[in-house]
C-alpha cells in the first residue's frame, strides 16, 4: 500500500543533509521503516554540490512522507532552522544524512514523550558504527553516554561534555521555538541546545535501548570544525556556568537538578583542580564574571601558590566555610571526578545543589 502524506502528523523528522550521497538512501529507509506510523521527513539539503538533491527529490516523488527543502550553502544551524520552520508534527526527532534508526526509534520515543508530559528532550542509547574504526577515545564516550538514562543522570554531567547525541534526540516543536532554536554563540550547537534547555531548567530522558546508529567518520563536523574543539566546549561550559552563577539564570527560581545560584546566600565559588582542565576552564569563567574565591587541589606542591591571582589551597578550606561554598570540580579524568565526589557528599555538599563537575 502507498504511504499517504499527513495532514498533521505527530512526529516531523528534521535531517539536514550537505553532500550526502553515499549515505542518504539507508538512513531515509530506515525511518520510512518505523513501526511508528504518524510522521513526515522533513530533509533540508544545504547547498549539496553531489548527487544528493537529486537522491532526495526521488524518496520524495516516491514518497509523500518525504518533504525536500533545498537551500543555499548556510550551514548546519542555518538548515537546522530553516527545517524547524517547515516542521509541522507536534514533535521533532533529530536524525542526520549518515546515520541508521531502529525500526522502533519513533514508537518508543514518542511513547516516553507521551507518557512523561514533564520531559522535553528525549534521546536513547547509541551505537556508533563502524566499529572497527572507532579509536578509544569514541568507545569511552559512547560508554559514557549510554550510562547517563535518567534526568538525574543527564543533568549531573552536563557540564563534563555534551551528554545526548544530537541525532538520537527528539524534542517538542513549541518548546524548541520558545527555547530559541539552535543559535552560533561559536561552539557546538547542540550542546548549546542542551544547555540552554538545562538552564531554564528543563527535563531530560533516555529509552533505554539503543534507537540510534551513530556513523563516525573523519568529515563529521566534531572532527573538522573548530567550534566542536576542546577550547571552544569550555568556553560553553563556563558561559552557562556563569548564567546559573551570577548571570540572568540567578533570578530563575532554583529547581531540583539544576545548580542554586550560589551568591543569593553570600556562598563563595571554589574552583577545584589546578591542572590543565582547571587553569582553561578558570580563563573563560572569569572572563564571564565568575569571581572565584580560591582554587582546591590535592598537589602539595601547588598548595600555597596562586592560579589567576586567586589562592590555592587544600580540601580543608571546604571544612571551615559557612556557609558552604559552591564547587566547581574541574578534572578531566573520570576516576579523580569519582573520587572527588566522593570527597565532597562526605562534607555534606550534594551534587547539583553544592557542587557540579566539569571538564
Amino acid at each position: 500500500m502507498e504511504s499517504e502524506a499527513l495532514s498533521s502528523p505527530k512526529v516531523s523528522v528534521l535531517i539536514p543533509a550537505y553532500n550526502a550521497e553515499a549515505t542518504v538512501e539507508p538512513a531515509l529507509a530506515s525511518m520510512l521503516g518505523q513501526t511508528f506510523g504518524e510522521f513526515e521527513i522533513v530533509i533540508v539539503n544545504d547547498g549539496s554540490t553531489d548527487s544528493s538533491p537529486a537522491i532526495l527529490d526521488s524518496f520524495a516523488r516516491r514518497d509523500p512522507r518525504v518533504r525536500v527543502i533545498h537551500a543555499s550553502r548556510g550551514g548546519i544551524i542555518g538548515a537546522l532552522n530553516i527545517g524547524i520552520a517547515e516542521c509541522t508534527g507536534e514533535l521533532i526527532a533529530r536524525m542526520d544524512a549518515d546515520d541508521i534508526s531502529h525500526p522502533r526509534r519513533l514508537e518508543m520515543q514518542v511513547a516516553l514523550m507521551d507518557a512523561r508530559p514533564e520531559v522535553s528532550v528525549c534521546s536513547s542509547l547509541v551505537r556508533m558504527f563502524p566499529r572497527a574504526e572507532l579509536l578509544g577515545g569514541l568507545v569511552r564516550y559512547e560508554q559514557w553516554l549510554n550510562s547517563l538514562v535518567t534526568h538525574e543522570q543527564i543533568a549531573r554531567d552536563m557540564f563534563v561534555e555534551s551528554p545526548l547525541a544530537h541525532p538520537s534526540a527528539m524534542v517538542r516543536r513549541a518548546e524548541l521555538l520558545e527555547i530559541g532554536g539552535y543559535q552560533d554563540h561559536g561552539w557546538a550547537e547542540d550542546y548549546d541546545l542542551w544547555l540552554r534547555y538545562f538552564v531554564a531548567g528543563r527535563r531530560f530522558a533516555k529509552v533505554d535501548s539503543t534507537l540510534l546508529f551513530w556513523r563516525q567518520s573523519e568529515g563529521r563536523l566534531t572532527f573538522t570544525d573548530p567550534r566542536y574543539s576542546v577550547e571552544n566546549f569550555l568556553r560553553a561550559k563556563a558561559h552557562y556556568l556563569a548564567e546559573i552563577l551570577v548571570g540572568p539564570g540567578h533570578h530563575v527560581p532554583a529547581q531540583r537538578g539544576r545548580p542554586s545560584p550560589p551568591r543569593e546566600g553570600g556562598r563563595e565559588i571554589i574552583l577545584w583542580g589546578a591542572g590543565k582542565t582547571g587553569r582553561r576552564l578558570s580563563k573563560h569563567l572569569l572572563r564571564e564574571g565568575v569571581d572565584l574565591e580560591a582554587v582546591i587541589d590535592i598537589d602539595p606542591a601547588k598548595i600555597g601558590r596562586t592560579l589567576r591571582g586567586k589562592p590555592i589551597v587544600s580540601v580543608d578550606y571546604l571544612r571551615s566555610e559557612t556557609p558552604k561554598p559552591f564547587v566547581i570540580a574541574a578534572v578531566s579524568s573520570h576516576g579523580a571526578r569519582e573520587l572527588i565526589r566522593e570527597q565532597l557528599s562526605e562534607l555534606g555538599l550534594v551534587e547539583t545543589d553544592d557542587f557540579v563537575c566539569a571538564a
